[in-house]
C-alpha cells in the first residue's frame, strides 16, 4: 500500500511484515508505516515509534524486532522496537549507532551484525545479540561491511554479500559464538 525503499521486514510468506524505509516521491521521505501480509494482500498494521529508513527486522509478524536505521543525520540510530501483532514498543538500545545491517532470529533472540554508523560512520563488523530484553556485543564478523544479507537464527545465523569498498561476493556465518 505504501510505496517504499530500505524498509525492516519479519515473518513468513503468508504472515509477513514491511515496516519503515523512504518514499520514493520527489524529496524521499523516512515512514512510521507498517503493513502486515496474509499470502494475498496487505493491510495497515501499528505505526513504529520513530520513522526510519535501513532499519533490521527480524521475528513473526506479531513478534517482530525493528532496530538501528537512520533517521535523518549519520551515524544512525539505536533504537529497537518491538511489535506484538497490532503496536511498536520500545526495546533496548542498541550499544552503537548503526544501520544497513545484516540480522538474524526472532524478537526475543535476535542477532544485528555490520553495518554502517559507529564513531566513524564508516563500514562496521560488530556482532550485537538481543536476549529479548537488552543488546550485548558478541564476537565480531571477519568483514567490515553494510547492507547485507542475512538470516536464521541467534545460533545459526550467516550474512552474505554487501559493501565493503566494492559489491562483496563473500559470506560469513555464525555458529552461536563467532
Amino acid at each position: 500500500g505504501t510505496a517504499r525503499y530500505a524498509l525492516g521486514s519479519a515473518g513468513t510468506q503468508t504472515a509477513g511484515l514491511g515496516f519503515g524505509g523512504n518514499t520514493p516521491s520527489g524529496s524521499p521521505t523516512k515512514t512510521t508505516a507498517t503493513e502486515e501480509y496474509n499470502g494475498s494482500g496487505w493491510t495497515v498494521g501499528g505505526a513504529l515509534g520513530t520513522a526510519r529508513y535501513a532499519i533490521a527486522g527480524c521475528g513473526t509478524q506479531t513478534a517482530a524486532l525493528g532496530f538501528g536505521g537512520f533517521d535523518s543525520s549519520p551515524p544512525g540510530l539505536t533504537a529497537t522496537e518491538e511489535y506484538d501483532g497490532s503496536s511498536w514498543t520500545a526495546g533496548g538500545a542498541l550499544p552503537v549507532q548503526k544501520r544497513g545491517m545484516g540480522r538474524a532470529g526472532i524478537q526475543t533472540a535476535a542477532l544485528g551484525f555490520a553495518g554502517i554508523g559507529g564513531p566513524g560512520n564508516g563500514n562496521l563488523n560488530a556482532t550485537d545479540s538481543y536476549n529479548g530484553t537488552s543488546w550485548t556485543a558478541v564476537n565480531n564478523m571477519n568483514t567490515a561491511r553494510r547492507f547485507l544479507a542475512g538470516d536464521g537464527t541467534q545460533a545459526a545465523a550467516f550474512g552474505a554479500g554487501g559493501y565493503i569498498t566494492a559489491v562483496a561476493a563473500n559470506s560469513e556465518e555464525w555458529d552461536g559464538t563467532n
